[in-house]
């Protein structure tokens, strides 16, 4: 079993380089199941989650080529449909954006149900809506979720999303794509992710407008063509970067980023007393030492997003007086609480609610990550903390953080992988800091 063990109290300071899109990432690689041709992609964070979904697509028939570290090609001019591997697809949420790529390319589809971190009901409702909406039979049962256009095609149609859903705007982006006529999708989400996505489609030879607006149009092509796209910067993993530079009151200059994909983060980090300045493409925050309460609502973008509630949550548990975080995405983001009391914080949650004390003077603990964003606040807490702590189920973390622990030790953190076989031998593992 490999835990994270970090001995707490550095300030973390110097350079980090983000890495592409998490999310962004695992919408293209099942996107480029649709292109006639050779897409080069650059930028691509090397995660078990995009990883996993390579797997897929090469077991679909796909040439999966690494170019360098973060430059792949995808060759899906071989690819058949057939049965993908279940267990890889079970693991991650995003396996279902197959699901409109398997139905733009081949007419059918059929996959698992999302896997993925355990933080509430995922219901794929509107997904559902908009598959029908452009012609598919939908039917899910025992788990698994079968799609089949009858007439071998989608054909456009005007969808009216009932909630804000970035993996529905997403899905239904990559089932028109390929789908006949025109798509009007209205109630989109605005993710910067999805502007990535529609921006390679594009790329590709595919007609999509008005991605980062809620109101999409989706011009139905015959076929995409091959090319180079490069994605944009993680927007996540900055922001967690940025909250642990202040959490440590350190000084970072995060780089690779698109600062105004960061300003609610850069907003919330100022009201706790933090300075955060803005480049071109890079931001530098530094910690103040003496953090201010906040009060901290998750809205869909441009509102402070979902993934980064329990880094911040994390941050003000450690600030003076008495912060309100209110999920207003999700039912049950607050599992990292209970983790995070162990540590000596002082939170209270009722339902989407969580009363954050303040003043905390955390100290090491063993906790767990119970999700992937949970699992980057533990790392915070102890960065923070007095003593050691221990951090089990890192495969959450690992999921969405490229070399999470290279980065952290080049920033002067004290954190090392740890391989606990068997109690009480441990084997430190060597890490690169490149």
């Amino acid at each position: 079993m490999e835990k994270y063990v970090i001995n707490g109290g550095n300030a973390l300071r110097g350079e980090v380089e983000i890495s592409g899109a998490k999310n962004a990432a695992v919408a293209i690689i099942p996107a480029a199941l649709m292109v006639d041709g050779i897409c080069r992609i650059e930028n691509m964070p090397q995660i078990s989650d995009t990883d996993m979904l390579l797997t897929i697509l090469s077991h679909l028939g796909a040439e999966v080529k690494l170019i360098n570290k973060n430059t792949i090609e995808i060759d899906s001019r071989n690819v058949r449909f057939c049965d993908a591997p279940f267990d890889l697809m079970r693991k991650i949420r995003a396996s279902y954006y197959l699901i409109g790529a398997m139905l733009g390319r081949f007419g059918v589809a059929k996959t698992t149900m999302p896997g993925g971190c355990n933080f509430g009901v995922r219901p794929i409702d509107q997904h559902i809506k908009g598959f029908n909406a452009l012609g598919a039979d939908i039917e899910v049962k025992n788990g698994f979720i079968f799609a089949e256009a009858p007439e071998g095609r989608l054909h456009g149609s005007r969808i009216y999303l009932d909630k804000v859903s970035v993996g529905a705007t997403m899905n239904i982006i990559l089932a028109a794509t390929l789908a006949s006529g025109r798509t009007i999708i209205e109630n989109a989400a605005r993710e910067p992710h999805i502007v990535d996505l529609a921006n390679f489609l594009n790329s590709m030879g595919a007609d999509i407008r008005g991605a980062g607006t809620d109101t999409i149009k989706v011009n139905g092509v015959e076929r995409l063509h091959g090319g180079s796209y490069s994605i944009i910067p993680d927007q996540i993993e900055a922001g967690t970067y940025m909250v642990a530079a202040a959490a440590t009151a350190g000084e970072v200059l995060v780089k690779n980023v698109i600062p105004k994909h960061l300003e609610c983060i850069s907003a919330k980090l100022r009201e706790t007393g933090t300075i955060v300045q803005e480049y071109e493409d890079s931001v530098l925050v530094k910690g103040s030492g003496n953090l201010r309460k906040a009060n901290v609502k998750t809205l869909p973008y441009p509102g402070f997003p979902t993934d980064m509630q329990p880094q911040m949550g994390t941050l003000l548990a450690m600030a003076n007086g008495t912060s309100v975080v209110t999920e207003g995405i999700y039912d049950n983001r607050f599992k990292y609480v209970n983790e995070l009391r162990k540590m000596g914080a002082d939170v209270q949650v009722d339902g989407r609610i969580a009363i954050f004390e303040g003043n905390a003077k955390l100290t090491g603990a063993p906790v767990m990550a119970c999700d992937l964003r949970a699992g980057a606040a533990m790392v915070i807490a102890g960065l923070c903390a007095s003593g050691t702590t221990q951090i089990e189920d890192i495969h959450f973390i690992e999921r969405g953080y490229e070399n999470f622990v290279g980065k952290l030790r080049a920033l002067g953190a004290d954190i090392a992988i740890v391989d606990f076989p068997d109690e009480p031998e441990i084997h430190e593992k060597a890490v690169s800091v490149g």
